[in-house]
């Protein structure tokens, strides 16, 4: 879309996203081009992607591999548009998709736009994006600077900050909510546990984690993203300690239990709750422990027979506060999170709120 008359001053908006945990989607004027960052579908099944989010773009960046991201990625290929992502993230591109691929740390210059990437301490092959436009664009995507299994890379300053918000104004660190866990391990120490979780997310670290209380087994899909991210070296050290357990094969009996899916709609951990629920151990001998967003499926599951304990894979208050400082940002974008007006009343942020506005860059 060139000569278009978005004009010559570039400039980002939120399309989808903002003033909800919603399918992340956003549209980046270069001044030449439009861009689309994310292409994300759900988590909930009711926001899907919408392909006219992709009208006139020419270029379309994921920052990783969980659906609320990549999910409407099927219409970018639709749309025969190339999608650039890193080697890991392409993994669950679809079918011919006309890929392109990003460094997880490092430089790259596309139609003379200067963009840089770095791991995003959340997800395999997750990254940052941010842009030399204007002052600066940064966008996180989802992050974290509380894992001990992804490594985080600090990004270069941006004047503008589109950030991952998922937990609002919550500002309890990982340490307290990795305490809670000990706590109800032991409580629940005479029940079998089943952990969904996103493969490519905090299954390798919570494996860690629960190795020290018993006997741990990890699902096919977990198992293969596990590998792959020690195979990848760009973990932070440690994780070799999970390589006995990733040589065993499945077993259901197992004290707790790794298994995808997130919300326990599919894949291994869907088929457990199945047969937990068919033979009346759901709630009673067997605990489903969720420890992410949940959807309407989860809380279902857990008005059953499941509990909620939330293990940090987005950055606490604080950290998002950090964040926006260390860049040195003029405004920035609470994302991901339902009331973003909000931030508003948050007196440590010294950037003006962005909400649905277009914003010159």
């Amino acid at each position: 879309m060139r000569d278009s008359h978005f004009g010559t001053t570039p400039w980002v908006e939120v399309l989808s996203g903002l003033g909800e945990k919603g399918p992340a989607c956003i549209r980046l004027w270069t001044g030449r081009a439009l861009w689309v960052l994310d292409v994300g579908f759900g988590p909930e099944a009711t926001s899907p992607f919408e392909p006219h989010w992709l009208d006139g773009a020419e270029r379309v960046f994921i920052s990783h591999d969980h659906i609320d991201h990549i999910g409407g990625a099927a219409h970018a290929v639709a749309a025969g548009l190339p999608i650039y992502c890193t080697d890991q993230t392409a993994r669950s591109l679809p079918p011919g998709a006309a890929f392109m691929p990003l460094p997880e740390v490092g430089q790259t210059t596309i139609d003379g736009v200067k963009i840089t990437t770095g791991r995003n301490g959340h997800a395999l092959g997750g990254v940052w994006f941010h842009f030399a436009l204007g002052d600066g664009l940064f966008f996180s995507g989802d992050w974290s600077e509380e894992s001990n299994w992804f490594a985080f890379d600090r990004p270069p300053a941006a004047a503008t900050a589109m950030i991952d918000s998922s937990y609002h104004l919550d500002d309890v660190p990982q340490a307290d909510r990795l305490a809670k866990l000990d706590r109800t391990l032991e409580e629940l120490r005479w029940q079998q546990i089943l952990f969904p979780v996103p493969p490519s997310g905090r299954a390798g670290e919570l494996s860690l984690h629960l190795m020290r209380y018993g006997e741990v087994s990890i699902d096919d899909s977990c198992r293969l993203a596990i590998s792959r991210a020690i195979a990848s070296g760009s973990l932070t050290e440690g994780a070799d300690a999970l390589m006995p357990v990733l040589q065993r094969g499945f077993d259901p009996s197992a004290r707790f239990l790794i298994c995808d899916t997130p919300n326990a709609d599919g894949g291994m951990a869907w088929q457990l709750v199945q047969e937990w629920r068919d033979t009346g151990r759901l709630g009673r001998e067997s605990v489903v422990l969720f420890t992410g967003h949940m959807t309407a499926h989860a809380r279902a599951i857990a008005a059953q027979g499941g509990r909620f304990l939330r293990w940090n894979v987005h950055p606490p208050l604080s950290d998002q506060v950090g964040m926006v400082r260390r860049l040195g940002a003029r405004r920035f974008a609470p994302l991901f999170c339902s009331q973003p007006e909000d931030y508003l009343l948050e007196p440590r942020f010294d950037a003006a709120l962005v909400l649905n506005e277009r914003c010159l860059l």
